[in-house]
């Protein structure tokens, strides 16, 4: 991991957006990641979606466990707040930061290693306790750390770079986010700016758990003829569900919905994502259709990509729990620590 920071320099010509910012203002340190590696993609297009919603820096709480893909946080966004987990981890450190302030803009980033093996159990409960963060799973299908042995998003057929063929059935984190009841789900390409963007964005102002699944190729270790995960194999086997766009709401739109037309689905935080069918009788908001429709698509040896699925309503962690509006860490001693008696009437509901 780098902790070295990018000179800032700023010239005449740069566009600013609402908060006066150009994009050099939301980087981070120098990467320290392999040349060409699809995780610096990833990068680039969160800073492109924070630089375009007017996100101010220090309200961003980045999180991530061990991989090369928890290196992404340190190079995006460098005043904002930080935590770099343990191994599988990061997202009950996510969920039990975002009980104490909710004010805060989470963002996690994992890998196909840190969250479908050792953490493959925190990332599910996550999905059910509806944690409000855009969780960005950066998968390439092998350990890169460790020098490329497959992972468990690695696909039946897929070759190594020594030539082993991987025999075991792959985890699918967009299947499973979907039969967990994932209010938000996507996949995206690391090469597609173009559609990433817009579904970082939608995923950073939806109001609950975003998961946004990324091919995200290894240059070093899994970028070669028989990978299932190399640029070539995703460039010519990607299936786009929908051509996506965002568009942040500024006030209420109300529209007809005509089938072959564009569509806005709208989220109960108020903002909305624009979407145009490639397929007319595909439904964004019909979960077990969404689900049918991957395993159609993954039996052709397509990807599927695009906004998957989209709930209109949901209770986040903090409905569930029913907590304060205002974040706990504002809160004194006396209303954190109100007792024993006060804390006696509140065990009763559990009687």
């Amino acid at each position: 991991m780098s902790y070295i920071t990018k000179p800032v320099a700023r010239h005449k010509g740069d566009r600013t957006n609402g908060l006066g910012l150009t994009t050099r203002d939301y980087e981070g340190s120098m990467s320290t990641l392999c040349a060409g590696c699809g995780h610096d993609s990833v990068t680039a297009a969160l800073i492109q979606a924070f630089w375009e919603l007017d996100v101010e820096p220090h309200r961003v709480a980045k999180l991530s466990g061990i991989g090369c893909s928890s290196k992404t946080p340190t190079y995006f966004i460098k005043e904002a707040h930080g935590f770099n987990s343990v191994h599988g981890r990061m997202p009950s450190i996510a969920a039990g930061a975002n009980a104490a302030n909710r004010d805060l803009l989470y963002v996690g980033i994992s890998g196909d290693g840190d969250s479908l093996s050792i953490g493959l159990g925190q990332f599910c409960h996550a999905i059910r306790r509806n944690v409000n963060m855009l969780y960005v799973l950066e998968n390439n299908g092998v350990y890169g750390l460790t020098k490329g042995q497959f992972s468990a998003s690695a696909d039946i057929g897929s070759k190594s770079k020594k030539g082993e063929v991987n025999r075991q059935g792959p985890i699918d984190p967009v299947s499973v986010a979907l039969t967990l009841g994932a209010t938000f789900v996507a996949r995206s390409f690391s090469g597609d700016k173009q559609q990433l963007v817009p579904i970082l964005e939608a995923g950073l102002e939806h109001d609950g758990f975003a998961f946004v699944d990324v091919i995200s190729p290894c240059v070093t270790f899994n970028d070669h003829v028989g990978s299932t995960k190399s640029y070539a194999y995703t460039r010519t086997h990607m299936h786009e569900v929908v051509q996506t766009d965002f568009v942040p709401i500024r006030s209420e739109i109300r529209t007809e919905y005509a089938e072959g037309t564009v569509r806005e689905v709208k989220m109960h935080d108020g903002s909305s994502v624009r979407l145009r069918k490639v397929d007319d009788d595909y439904d964004p908001t019909d979960r077990h259709a969404a689900i049918e429709y991957l395993g159609s698509v993954a039996d052709q040896g397509e990807i599927a990509t695009g906004l998957l699925y989209l709930a209109e309503a949901g209770e986040d962690l903090h409905r569930f729990s029913a907590t304060v509006d205002q974040p706990l860490v504002s809160l004194g001693y006396e209303e954190l620590c109100p007792g024993s008696e006060v804390l006696r009437e509140v065990q009763k509901e559990w009687w």
